[in-house]
């Protein structure tokens, strides 16, 4: 799922590497461009909540195949976009297919991993968000210096896609059906997953997800929800924006290459943070979501550090607290993931995932029209001071939603 999800952000990154050149060539706008990352958005978070049923329904191995392939072949056709009309299209169906990505990682974790261990293999996949970000700038600028064009640059970055859904195709099974894994080690797998579903409330048929109507009942899946929403923006406002946000301030993109990368790097590292520090907590006899709920207020505070970038003007030090924000963004989001497979049965676990991603698209939906009105006629500062503060908001309401230690 790590290089899943590096290929996801290598396709989603390069329209955003490029946003300088296009802008230029085509004549858009902030608003303009904050159109096209809208129209990914809105396929992107109504996608989630229906690919994580769909994952929960027909499993994650048929899923993702057919979702990666759907959504690589779609950042291939970008590439014959000619406008803002013809560029949203692509983007939104691209959206489609990149929706089913950290629902069916978020299943994946919970069909094979204990408790202790998933906020490990949480921070291992949603890592590779951060990787894809780091990576695309050199990749992306390289091919468009090579070829002098920025169409190329769609149809390489598309068949990595291609290259994976071999990869998964070949060597991936759910525990149950595994054909390199021995018995012993699959009973205790299976027999986990039963304890788990048994220590949690029944809901409906046994192995049947249950009802979005009764997810949504409870308040922990609530908390995830608004949790996700409030706090995914933030991390969006960096992968969509920070290019034109150095440009702004007056950096040529091709001479920020060498600190582009560097915030992207520190959410690598906050993913292991977050993952491994929770459960180094739960290895030492913390509650679960104790463990969870330490780091989230830890790093929800962490995240303020956008404020001084308002202030300073050297590039270094721009790089350095968005790279402390997206530290803090990375190891709160890795337990905002975690969260679905302490709280539900794995059976549910790909659907409730689903909806959190849902409201962190409508969340990002919003907040990109608002961060490209703004800075049209204001600045990017409004945007860095809020981008700092709804984090503590998202951290609150995790913290009076989500308390019981499981639900099934």
């Amino acid at each position: 799922m790590f290089a899943s999800t590096v290929v996801n952000y290598i396709d989603r990154q390069t329209l955003s590497v490029l946003a300088p050149h296009l802008k230029t060539e085509f004549h858009w706008s902030n608003s303009d461009f904050a159109l096209l990352i809208i129209a990914f958005r809105i396929a992107y978070a109504v996608g989630q909540t229906i690919m994580g049923r769909l994952l929960d329904v027909v499993g994650t191995r048929r899923g993702l195949l057919y979702s990666v392939s759907w959504y690589s072949l779609a950042a291939m056709a970008t590439s014959l976009a000619g406008g803002l009309k013809s560029f949203s299209f692509f983007r939104f169906l691209l959206g489609c297919g990149e929706a089913a990505n950290w629902p069916g990682a978020a299943k994946v974790v919970s069909e094979w991993f204990p408790k202790a261990e998933r906020g490990w293999a949480v921070a291992l996949f949603d890592s590779g968000s951060a990787v894809g970000g780091a990576v695309a700038p050199l990749l992306v600028v390289g091919i468009y210096s090579h070829f002098g064009s920025w169409r190329p640059a769609f149809i390489i970055t598309g068949l990595l896609g291609f290259a994976w859904v071999l990869v998964w195709k070949g060597f991936y099974h759910p525990p149950e059906s595994h054909p390199n894994i021995g018995e012993a080690e699959r009973s205790m797998i299976l027999a986990a997953k039963t304890e788990e579903c048994h220590a949690g409330e029944s809901s409906g048929p046994a192995g049947a997800p249950a009802g979005w109507w009764s997810l949504l009942a409870r308040r922990h899946t609530w908390g995830i929800i608004l949790g996700r929403s409030l706090t995914d923006p933030v991390w969006f406002f960096v992968t969509d924006w920070f290019a034109i946000f150095l440009v702004a301030r007056g950096f040529r993109i091709e001479n920020t290459l060498a600190g582009f990368w560097i915030p992207f790097l520190a959410a690598d590292f906050g993913n292991f943070f977050g993952g491994g520090f929770s459960s180094w907590l739960i290895l030492r006899g913390w509650p679960v979501l104790k463990a969870r709920k330490f780091v989230i207020v830890t790093c929800g505070i962490g995240m303020t550090a956008l404020i001084p970038a308002v202030y300073v003007s050297q590039l270094a030090a721009i790089v350095g607290l968005f790279a402390i924000s997206t530290f803090c963004y990375a190891a709160w989001s890795t337990m905002a993931l975690a969260l679905p497979s302490d709280l539900y049965a794995s059976r549910n676990v790909a659907s409730v995932s689903g909806m959190g991603g849902t409201g962190a698209g409508l969340g990002t939906i919003l907040s990109t029209y608002l961060i490209g009105h703004v800075a049209d006629r204001y600045s990017f500062q409004p945007v860095l001071v809020v981008a700092s503060l709804v984090p503590l908001l998202a951290t609150a309401v995790v913290m009076l939603l989500v308390r019981q230690e499981k639900q099934g």
